[in-house]
């Protein structure tokens, strides 16, 4: 097992499970600490190569996955992932597909879906999930049988 991130670090989510996920902006400066030993960066075109394993999800800023099914499989992987990995899930800003897909990974940890927006606001940072369409994909965001999933 890899050392998980430091609870107090900077972006990091602890879900209900205890598992650590780092959400982060890529253009903040790169926090102090370990890399993540796995990463998916939610951009409209692929990230830049990074040194350790990673994977990108298309998403075009302040909307929605181009391919939802593809992004649910990925969230599903980060969570499991984050059981022994230090995950870390970035967009260029950090709140809004950031908090959008850590509000996902909240419901796959059990917190419901009515919930999961406050949970992320509250334990990742209180400006998490920007838009309206964005708060209804985590509304209608259901694990483990998420509609994309099947």
């Amino acid at each position: 097992m890899i050392d998980s991130w430091d609870p107090a670090g900077p972006g990091v989510l602890r879900l209900p499970s205890g598992r650590l996920i780092r959400g982060r902006g890529l253009l903040r400066a790169y926090p102090m600490g370990p890399p993540p030993t796995f990463g998916i960066y939610l951009l409209g075109k692929p990230a830049s190569s990074v040194a350790w394993e990673s994977r990108w999800v298309r998403w075009p800023d302040l909307w929605l996955p181009s391919d939802p099914a593809d992004a649910a499989h990925a969230l599903h992987e980060a969570w499991e992932r984050a059981a022994s990995d230090r995950v870390e899930l970035a967009c260029r800003g950090g709140r809004g597909r950031t908090g959008t897909a850590l509000a996902c990974l909240a419901i796959i940890d059990g917190v419901a879906p009515r919930e999961a927006v406050a949970y992320v606001r509250e334990h990742y940072d209180r400006r998490a999930v920007e838009t309206p369409w964005q708060k209804r994909f985590v509304a209608r965001f259901a694990a483990p049988d998420h509609p994309n999933l099947n």
